[in-house]
């Protein structure tokens, strides 16, 4: 069902012709639009992930131990959304351009699944931990339990960062020879370039 709406995406706006592109070829062979977007989008993670950072390391008692938490995050927080607006924005751009490419990804499937892991970690910060936020505010450090989610905040988007970055290299692709788990976890079989084993035999 995921794959068909990515199918679906790679097909938006296709002509009747063989050859006619689809909106994602086109935006895919835009070389000066792409390089933009996927430009924006690294500047905007780096905004965004920044002010993360500042705040979680604050959690953590390593900075700024002598400023109230809530001083530092209401005057990061706007940037933290605008660039979290933008990040959004641009990645599902960059998606929608390859969308069979990214499916068939495995540093793209855990990406996202560290990305979920992130977004449930800031919920359960704001509207469980933070409750209590005025007896550790302007402690040089909170609680274990706040420097825990800190922590778990700074691993997650530095390896959504990192398998991000992967995403560029094609080690694990589709259609080349790969462990049989890559192959089951990418679903090769069902793109366009198959699946093939360490062996060189298609599956």
């Amino acid at each position: 069902m995921i794959r068909d709406l990515f199918v679906w995406m790679s097909r938006l706006g296709k002509g009747p012709g063989e050859y006619d592109p689809s909106w994602s070829d086109l935006l895919a062979s835009s070389l000066n639009f792409w390089g933009l977007l996927e430009g924006t989008h690294v500047l905007s993670l780096m905004l965004f992930a920044g002010t993360i950072f500042v705040v979680d390391l604050r959690l953590l008692g390593v900075i700024f131990k002598k400023t109230p938490v809530s001083v530092i995050s209401d005057r990061i927080l706007p940037l933290t959304i605008f660039g979290m607006v933008i990040m959004v924005a641009t990645g599902t751009a960059l998606v929608f351009a390859k969308p069979l490419l990214y499916y068939h990804n495995i540093w793209f499937r855990l990406k996202l699944i560290f990305l979920a892991a992130a977004f449930i970690n800031i919920i359960v910060m704001h509207y469980r931990l933070q409750r209590n936020m005025a007896q550790w505010d302007a402690l040089p450090k909170p609680p274990t339990k706040i420097q825990v989610s800190a922590f778990v905040s700074l691993a997650c988007w530095i390896v959504v960062i990192t398998f991000g970055r992967f995403i560029a290299y094609d080690w694990y692709n589709c259609g080349k020879p790969l462990p049989d788990w890559v192959n089951a976890i990418e679903e090769c079989k069902t793109s366009q370039d198959g699946a093939v084993d360490l062996k060189g035999n298609l599956l």
